[in-house]
């Protein structure tokens, strides 16, 4: 599995228009699940965002620094399912997307990541899966990190 985390102020998630998910400060969580990953990859994944210091705890004198995870910060999640991290882009100017778990396998698997962060008490909200969405967010920071479970 794959995964970039943007902390942001606020996210929001359309689909056809209509407003599916949103958040206030927190990650915007961007999933994609690649062949062969399973529960094990989703369960790690989950609990990696969950713990991972990407918020900020002020100082007596003002300065900033990244000592907070999702659960201690409060803040929330919007999950939305991205096979396009999964594109291999090495040949050829069209990116292939043979890595990317099919549907029917991926989208079990993100809903478990969604469970998994929930499971943890933090409140999540999501997009469609296989849907054509339009995301909104404000970053913060900015703090963009991506998780690869291939690299841990």
């Amino acid at each position: 599995m794959r995964a970039v985390l943007q902390r942001v102020t606020s996210a929001s998630v359309h689909v056809d228009g209509a407003l599916v998910g949103a958040i206030g400060p927190g990650l915007l969580i961007y999933v994609g699940v690649a062949e062969g990953d399973g529960a094990s990859e989703a369960d790690w994944l989950a609990k990696r965002i969950a713990e991972l210091r990407l918020f900020p705890e002020s100082t007596s004198e003002g300065a900033r620094s990244m000592e907070r995870s999702l659960i201690d910060s409060g803040g929330a999640a919007l999950v939305i399912s991205q096979f396009t991290l999964l594109a291999d882009t090495k040949k050829g100017r069209r990116p292939s997307f043979f890595a990317a778990a099919a549907p029917d396998l991926a989208a079990p698997l993100v809903d478990a990541v969604v469970a998994g962060l929930r499971a943890q008490g933090i409140e999540v909200a999501t997009g469609r899966f296989g849907a054509h969405m339009q995301v909104e967010s404000v970053n913060d920071g900015p703090v963009t990190i991506t998780l690869d479970n291939a690299a841990r």
